[in-house]
C-alpha cells in the first residue's frame, strides 16, 4: 500500500526559504507523476508544482522562479525547495503521488 508523507514545514520570515520533502513508500520501483498542492484558509486547494515520470516539471504562475521541484529516485523522495517566501505562500502543503495524498505540512510566512 502506497503511503505519502510530507515534512519540512514551519514558520519562516518573508524572503526566507524552506525545503519540503515528500516521502513515498510502498510503491516498489515504480515512479509516478508527483505533485505539490497547497490550501490556504478559506481558499481552494491549488496546484503548486509537479514532476512527471520523466522529470518534466511545471509550476503555477505564483511560484515560478521561486520554487523548485526535484526527485531523488533512489530514495523515492520529491523535494519542493521554496525560496523568497511571501506571506501569501502561507498554507498547508500537500503532496500527491500514485493517487494518494499525504496529511499535509503547515508553512507559515510571517514576521
Amino acid at each position: 500500500q502506497v503511503q505519502v508523507v510530507e515534512s519540512g514545514g514551519g514558520l519562516v520570515q518573508p524572503g526566507g526559504s524552506l525545503r519540503l520533502s515528500c516521502t513515498i513508500s510502498g510503491s516498489g520501483f515504480s515512479i509516478w507523476d508527483t505533485t505539490w498542492h497547497r490550501q490556504a484558509p478559506g481558499k481552494e486547494r491549488e496546484l503548486v508544482a509537479g514532476i512527471s515520470t520523466v522529470g518534466r516539471v511545471r509550476y503555477s504562475d505564483s511560484v515560478e522562479g521561486r520554487f523548485t521541484i526535484s526527485r531523488d529516485p533512489l530514495k523515492n523522495i520529491v523535494v519542493l525547495q521554496m525560496n523568497d517566501l511571501k506571506p501569501e505562500d502561507t498554507a498547508v502543503y500537500y503532496c500527491s503521488s500514485h493517487g494518494v495524498w499525504g496529511q499535509g505540512t503547515q508553512v507559515t510566512v510571517s514576521t
